[in-house]
């Protein structure tokens, strides 16, 4: 497998190879603090954090005054490291996930050389690094990121124990669950446990899956990193832990469709190659090539770990489309593979070319959105500043990157692979640097920017009839509760839910957003 190049020649040693190899800094910190705290995830998560230090308390988390039990603790405890460097800013909250996905990517890139050669470990690492999936969850504060890099040290290592049968690298993978179980609860262990559990019953080694998984000193070190949490939080919190935690964030999360989050059986077919963009051509290539592929043991390992994810989250009733990531590592493997077939371009730059096209429509796109009727009448108020803060740097960067591009590509002597390398990382840096601040201005700039009003005033404020905005806690440092304004106080608003009759100076306003005084 290592003895074909890819198409337009070996990238190892070569400047495009080189500049691949550092394409994870790029996309994962460039810009990372340039748009505000998205809520409810980021912003929730960054307030948890936070009030850590505010209750000089770092055994469990609360939101706003209340028992957070949507996740463990570990990436509570990374951010809490990023906020005491950095104080609260959107960079110290997200560069644990910025330093995960980086882990992530690199320790792609390491497995997948070891295995197929340095080319296609290069493209893996391009996939890893650029596709939009891995950069939207490896530049929000959130545990998403740190779990997949968890999952796949987990399962290389299993992979490495498989095929040597060592030792070290079974006790790394109880490891790296037991870090996992501390990030974000079972589905550490479940994926892990079921993917070899399906690649050894492929092969009729039931005893041997059996010896791996109850490997004694693996399950001692497991227990040893994951319990003494747990107890604390069940011995702190009872009851409301077991409900809290397992039933309503994990068994609940399974069984229904929590927060709305629901979707058909075929979700997650669809949202794989949009979260693989710009690089889902290699993934259909690799699909084509799936009953060769399982002749391979470890293409078959990689397919049954795509495979398990993908079915065990669409028979979930919650579904999200980072849940399917768990199971696309693997395809940044199978993709690098592919690389060495590659022979047209078009198929795989057709996707890319309307992200470039729709980049500098996107303000036309979001005023039309706000003067319609659709949705809800929150954000179409925070969309209808679509036009004011698209500004000439926008439009030039947008217009600019399409332009470059399509020069790039249209470019005869240009080599396939180095076409679809410049459209990876343009698509990452325009969507660092320029869109997604804009999409982050509209959506949180005036939560923001009032949460900064309040923390101005130095005053006492209530949500009122608005609950979906942690990250005002953030930027106002200090905790929010809901409830109704006293006179004389202070509250924050939906501008669609402020009563006609209510008696309020307006303190401040902006997009949906609204600061206000009850009078006495």
């Amino acid at each position: 497998m290592n003895g074909t190049p890819p198409a337009g020649g070996r990238l190892a040693g070569t400047f495009l190879g080189r500049l691949i190899f550092a394409l994870p800094l790029f996309s994962f910190l460039l810009c990372l603090g340039g748009a505000p705290l998205f809520d409810v995830d980021e912003g929730a998560f960054s307030e948890a954090t936070r009030e850590m230090f505010e209750r000089g308390d770092f055994l469990f988390t609360y939101l706003n005054g209340a028992p957070r039990f949507d996740k463990p603790i570990f990436i509570y405890w990374l951010q809490s490291l990023g906020y005491l460097v950095f104080g609260a800013s959107e960079w110290a909250f997200r560069l644990p996930s910025a330093l995960a996905a980086i882990v992530w990517s690199y320790a792609t890139w390491h497995f997948a050389r070891e295995r197929f050669g340095r080319d296609a470990a290069l493209i893996a690492l391009a996939v890893a690094s650029t596709a939009l999936g891995p950069f939207a969850i490896g530049r929000a504060a959130t545990a998403d990121a740190l779990l997949n890099c968890l999952l796949a040290l987990t399962l290389f290592d299993v992979w490495r124990h498989l095929e040597s049968g060592a030792r070290g690298p079974l006790l790394r993978a109880f490891l790296w669950m037991g870090l996992g179980a501390l990030t974000k609860g079972p589905v550490a262990l479940i994926v892990p446990a079921a993917v070899s559990l399906l690649y050894c019953a492929s092969r009729g080694e039931w005893l041997r899956w059996a010896r791996m998984v109850f490997n004694p000193l693996g399950w001692l070190l497991l227990v040893a990193i994951v319990a003494p949490w747990y107890i604390h939080a069940y011995a702190r919190h009872g009851q409301d832990f077991i409900d809290g935690f397992i039933m309503r964030h994990n068994v609940q999360r399974f069984s229904g469709s929590l927060e709305g989050h629901g979707g058909s059986a075929f979700y997650y077919v669809l949202a794989v190659p949009l979260l693989l963009l710009p690089w889902s051509g290699l993934f259909f290539m690799a699909l084509g090539k799936l009953r060769e592929a399982f002749k391979d043991p470890l293409q078959r390992f990689l397919w049954l770990w795509f495979a398990f994810v993908l079915g065990f989250f669409s028979l979930s009733g919650t579904k999200l489309p980072h849940y399917v990531l768990y199971g696309c590592t693997p395809l940044f493997v199978l993709a690098g593979l592919q690389a060495q077939g590659l022979r047209r371009a078009w198929p795989h730059l057709l996707a890319p070319m309307l992200l470039f096209v729709l980049f500098p429509l996107l303000p036309n796109i979001f005023d039309a959105l706000a003067r319609s009727t659709l949705g809800d009448g929150f954000y179409r108020a925070q969309l209808g500043r679509a036009l004011e803060v698209a500004d000439v740097r926008y439009i030039a960067l947008t217009v600019g990157g399409l332009v470059v591009w399509g020069l790039f590509v249209l470019f005869p002597r240009v080599p396939l692979l180095a076409k679809l390398g410049v459209t990876a990382a343009l698509q990452a840096g325009l969507l660092a640097a320029v869109v997604v601040p804009y999409a982050g201005e509209l959506a949180q700039g005036p939560i923001k920017a009032a949460g900064l009003k309040a923390r101005e005033l130095g005053e006492n404020v209530v949500f009122w009839r608005f609950t979906t905005a942690p990250s005002f806690s953030v930027y106002r440092q200090a905790v929010t509760l809901k409830g109704d304004p006293q006179p004389g106080q202070l509250a924050l608003t939906r501008a669609d839910r402020l009563p006609a009759d209510a008696n309020v100076d307006t303190v401040f306003r902006q997009g949906g957003v609204v600061l206000v005084r009850l009078k006495p």
